[in-house]
């Protein structure tokens, strides 16, 4: 791209939300424990309960079922959050976590990997999966807009070595391959 292009204001990323996501059984006290750190996570913001959608009878799953929690941060609640969360794990994140759309995710194993939070007994040993939602500036509302409503061009869109280049600069973090370990 031309040097004029890369500097339009319209372009440039930005962190459009980040999602919190704890899966959990089926049983009351387990969902009640991951809502519990939900809130130890980010305290000034209540999370929702996840609710199954389809029946899977060997699993004893059938819809309405609470299954997990979740919460969803936008604005700056959500990078201060982000950046706790990715010195959870060092600030690496995967090429293969990142998809087409410029989104990415990743895992934390345990939440006392996160900076700043204790081990809670009642709570126990939980890990949660991180979704990263990225836009362009400018440019989305035609798309959600009520009156005439357009598809947003090729152009536009985000591209995975793009979203890729910007979560490098903008959030200090490694993309790479994380090492695979071999267990004997």
């Amino acid at each position: 791209m031309n040097e004029k292009k890369l500097n339009n204001p319209m372009r440039q990323l930005d962190i459009e939300k980040v999602t919190i996501n704890i899966s959990t059984s089926s049983k009351v006290e387990d969902v009640e424990r991951a809502l519990k750190l939900i809130k130890k996570i980010v305290p000034d913001q209540e999370p929702t309960k996840v609710r199954a959608k389809k029946r899977v009878q060997q699993w004893g799953i059938r819809p309405g079922i609470p299954k997990g929690a979740m919460i969803t941060l936008r604005g700056e609640r959500a990078k201060e959050v982000l950046n706790r969360l990715l010195d959870a794990v060092e600030r690496r994140v995967d090429p293969d976590s990142f998809d087409e759309h410029g989104n990415f995710s990743f895992g934390i194993k345990e939440y006392l990997l996160i900076p700043g939070i204790k081990y809670d007994p009642e709570i126990g040993v939980l890990g949660m999966d991180v979704a990263v939602s990225l836009k362009r500036k400018g440019g989305w509302r035609v798309k959600y807009r009520k009156l005439k409503r357009a598809r947003i061009p090729e152009r536009h869109k985000i591209k995975k070595e793009e979203a890729m280049k910007w979560v490098e600069k903008n959030l200090n973090v490694k993309v790479e391959k994380k090492e695979e370990r071999t267990y004997i």
